[in-house]
């Protein structure tokens, strides 16, 4: 399984047993779509190495403990400890209205209630305080806020996210 086919869903983050069970610390808003799971990917090297659930359940608020198959001592858990955890693309919920996945938007056009087409959505950088899309637009990139306040519309069969920007925003990058 490539990477570009997965999602990220969590991490291996503590032992929870003697006999090789593990916590996973899932990065969802709804750790409960993911306690049936009969396998996952886990991040291996440069490698997704799928692993079968023997067992699994919901530890606390967003820890799901985990008993894979063949994981049964301290010292195979410690070789996963620490390891990224994937699923298919596939098995993402489907979301509708304005709610979206990051990958989902790479590719749509930025619609301003202003400027118009003020270009289109190379990425989405979520690693700073505020989750910003990166458009480019006449060779030139635009960050612009991921908020309730700024995006009005997501329309996936157009392929085009309404947003309304705060003034002089568009004008800091286009300008120029």
């Amino acid at each position: 399984m490539r990477k570009e086919d997965c999602f990220y869903l969590g991490r291996v983050v503590s032992k929870y047993s003697f006999r090789g069970e593990v916590l996973l610390k899932l990065d969802t808003d709804e750790p409960e779509l993911y306690e049936e799971l009969e396998s996952v990917f886990v991040e291996l090297g440069k490698n997704l190495v799928p692993f079968l659930i023997n067992k699994s359940s919901l530890h606390k608020s967003t820890l799901l403990r985990v008993k894979f198959d063949d994981v049964d001592d301290e010292a195979t858990a410690d070789s996963i400890l620490g390891k990224g955890v994937f699923l298919p693309l596939t098995m993402l919920p489907e979301l509708s209205g304005n709610q979206f996945y990051f990958h989902e938007v790479v590719g749509f056009t930025l619609l301003d209630t202003t400027y118009g087409d003020i270009g289109i959505i190379d990425s989405v950088n979520d690693s700073s305080a505020q989750v910003l899309f990166v458009a480019i637009k006449d060779d030139k990139e635009l960050l612009i806020p991921v908020t309730d306040d700024i995006v009005k519309k997501v329309d996936r069969t157009t392929k085009t996210i309404h947003v309304q920007t705060p003034e002089g925003l568009v004008d800091l990058y286009l300008d120029n």
